[in-house]
């Protein structure tokens, strides 16, 4: 029996995302009896039933869902077969995908992703903002952004410097807020905004300072939603130096008292290293986030 292709994977996995043929039919921009054909041939090139019909549309078995990771490591790897076809390693030309935090992506990337796109037209880039670690090893991003140090050692990893974050509010929610007295009012007389379920990480960090999970009135976790709650005066939040101060209405509060720090890593696989557009795109990266990690000192 020939091998399902990569088709009937990507199909199996739009499914896996969009919760009907329908849904998935659409996002890949083929008609509902193809997709049906390529879901119902996998199922058979693999023994095994992968959907079954319910009033909430199709519903992925067991087997479906414990054969996801293997699907999206292909994914990735196609993924990656693309971008390393895309160009040869001596032109400035092809795809570069890159990883990093809501944050980092949102709001200090886009302005240097402008500044490498006029220098380099050739380049396309492919954005991934996640909060996850992605796995550069399988092929799910060429370069990292990570606020952690790259722990695997395939990958080639660049300590930009160190960032700092720490509260601060908007302006028109400290004008009809209670005076800022001391760290204990703090959580008895203003709004606090914090993550939901957050991470070890977040959890630690709260562990050592005067503020408890349940102080927050409004909890997120997405970074960027915790971002736009304090500029729309929600109340009192965590925000990166170097974001806070290109906004003159966001007026930092006890940053004396009240501190974090992060590291900033760029990684890349070391198989890539020799990639033109990898390279030219790391270079880029690290100088405009050294400046960024200038003006996100404490």
């Amino acid at each position: 029996m020939t091998s399902p292709d990569w088709s009937a994977y990507r199909a199996f996995l739009t499914v896996l995302r969009e919760g009907s043929l329908s849904g998935a039919a659409r996002a890949l921009g083929l008609t509902q009896p193809t997709l049906g054909r390529q879901i119902a041939d996998l199922e058979h090139a693999l023994g095994a039933v992968l959907f079954t019909r319910s009033p909430r549309g199709l519903m992925p078995t067991d087997i479906a869902l414990n054969s996801r990771p293997h699907a999206e490591a292909m994914e990735a790897a196609a993924g990656a077969l693309q971008r390393a076809a895309s160009g040869g390693t001596n032109d400035a030309v092809g795809v570069v995908r890159i990883t990093a935090s809501e944050i980092i992506g949102a709001e200090v990337l886009p302005p240097l992703l402008a500044q490498f796109r006029r220098a380099h037209p050739a380049i396309n880039v492919e954005l991934d903002l996640s909060n996850r670690v992605e796995d550069l090893l399988h092929g799910a991003a060429d370069i990292a952004v990570r606020m952690v140090r790259p722990s695997q050692d395939a990958l080639v990893a660049r300590r930009i410097g160190e960032i700092g974050l720490g509260l601060y509010a908007h302006r028109h929610y400290l004008a009809s807020a209670p005076p800022l007295t001391n760290l204990t009012a703090l959580a008895l007389d203003h709004a606090l905004i914090g993550f939901d379920q957050g991470t070890p990480y977040l959890r630690e960090l709260l562990a050592r300072m005067p503020i408890a999970h349940a102080d927050f009135v409004l909890r997120c976790d997405s970074d960027l939603g915790q971002l736009a709650a304090v500029r729309a005066g929600v109340g009192i939040g965590f925000i990166q130096h170097g974001i806070a101060r290109c906004d003159p209405d966001l007026v930092p509060v006890f940053t004396q008292e009240i501190g974090v720090t992060l590291d900033v890593w760029l990684a890349l696989h070391e198989d890539l290293r020799t990639s033109k557009r990898l390279r030219l795109m790391m270079d880029h990266l690290s100088e405009g986030l050294a400046a960024y990690v200038a003006q996100s000192q404490a």
